[in-house]
This record gives C-alpha cells, sequence and structure tokens, in this order.
C-alpha cells in the first residue's frame, strides 16, 4: 500500500471564521463540501469540519486522514495485519474512503482519488 500523505483533522465552532487563518497558513485556497450534515473545508494539510455535536463527537475520533493510492488495495492489506474495517469502501465527493480501527485501537481514515 503507498501512503501519498496524512491530513489533519480539526474539528471548529465556525467554519467560516477558521477558514482563512488555514488558507493563509497553508498557503492555498479552501476546497468546501457537506457531507452527513458536517461543513468541511480542505486546505493544504488540514482538513476542517463544523456541525452538530452528534456528528462531531464521533469525527473527532477518528486521528487522522490518510490518502493512499488505492483504497481498496489498503482495505486488503489492513484486513490481513488484523484492522477492523468500522465503514467503506464508499464513494466520496473526491474518490472513495474507509474507516478503520487498527489493532491498537486508533481509528484513521483512508481516502483515494479514484472514481
Amino acid at each position: 500500500m503507498e501512503i501519498l500523505g496524512a491530513t489533519l483533522r480539526i474539528c471548529v465552532d465556525d467554519l467560516d471564521t477558521a477558514v482563512p487563518f488555514y488558507e493563509r497558513l497553508a498557503g492555498g485556497t479552501a476546497l468546501r463540501f457537506e457531507r452527513g450534515g458536517v461543513r468541511v473545508a480542505a486546505v493544504g494539510s488540514f482538513l476542517l469540519m463544523s456541525g452538530p455535536e452528534s456528528e462531531l463527537e464521533v469525527l473527532r475520533k477518528v486521528a487522522a486522514t490518510i490518502a493512499v493510492k488505492d483504497v481498496e488495495e489498503a482495505h486488503r492489506l489492513l484486513t490481513d495485519l488484523g484492522a477492523h474495517i468500522l465503514a467503506g469502501p464508499v464513494p466520496t465527493p473526491v474518490g472513495r474512503n474507509l474507516l478503520a480501527m487498527h489493532p491498537d485501537g486508533s481509528i484513521f481514515e483512508y481516502v483515494d482519488q479514484s472514481g
């Protein structure tokens, strides 16, 4: 499995207030979308999320988002290594993702940009 990078997940109270800071910090423009009632802005290595506390409570449990070349390959390797697949692979606005709990209990999201 080829890991292409990682994104830090940050829950914020006010997405519109937080985005300009992270755009200047990362030197780019945020890509905004909504998923499951949560407003999201991806900018540089940051994934900012804002929404209902019931939704954010679940998202806070995910340590990081890891970009991989192929989510199906990640699924096979993670399963072989004893990880528990919590969700996915499923389509997203920009590719596919899955949530996996590693044997140590940490939870990560794995994403690719395949259609």
